[in-house]
């Protein structure tokens, strides 16, 4: 088995985990990308531009990365589309039910050694290592 180290990925992360701080340490906002989009689905105020241009840039890092630096964006995929629907509303429904996403309690969360984030960042680990074995070893 052939291995390389994956680069991309570890910058990435420490990227992830700069900005998250950078955004705390000059707004005190945790970035939690579901908390992000909902404040800007039901405007908080004076907080809306900051959320905007957070959003925006992500999107725009998507688009660096896939033209700066060659990084691949899936076009099509090997599921029907009423599943990924299906898997997008879980995902918005346990963002609501947990209180944040992937992205607040994972990295902003554990950052800041909250309890809560560490067992709902454990709850979603396990959940994607459940679902990960049956995708691939009980439907397959």
């Amino acid at each position: 088995m052939d291995f390389t180290f994956p680069w991309s990925s570890l910058l990435g992360g420490m990227l992830l985990g700069v900005s998250a701080f950078i955004l705390l340490l000059f707004n005190g906002k945790i970035a939690g990308i579901s908390g992000i989009l909902s404040g800007l689905v039901k405007p908080i105020k004076n907080d809306f531009l900051w959320r905007g241009l957070f959003l925006i840039g992500m999107m725009l890092g998507g688009i660096l990365g896939r033209d700066a630096f060659g990084a691949h964006i899936p076009s099509e995929f090997s599921i029907p589309t009423w599943l990924v629907v299906i898997a997008g509303l879980l995902v918005g429904i346990g963002t609501k039910i947990g209180n944040g996403c992937t992205s607040g309690h994972g990295i902003c969360g554990m950052g800041r050694l909250s309890y809560r984030s560490i067992v709902a960042t454990c709850v979603f680990m396990v959940v994607a290592v459940v679902t990960t074995y049956v995708h691939l070893h009980v439907l397959n």
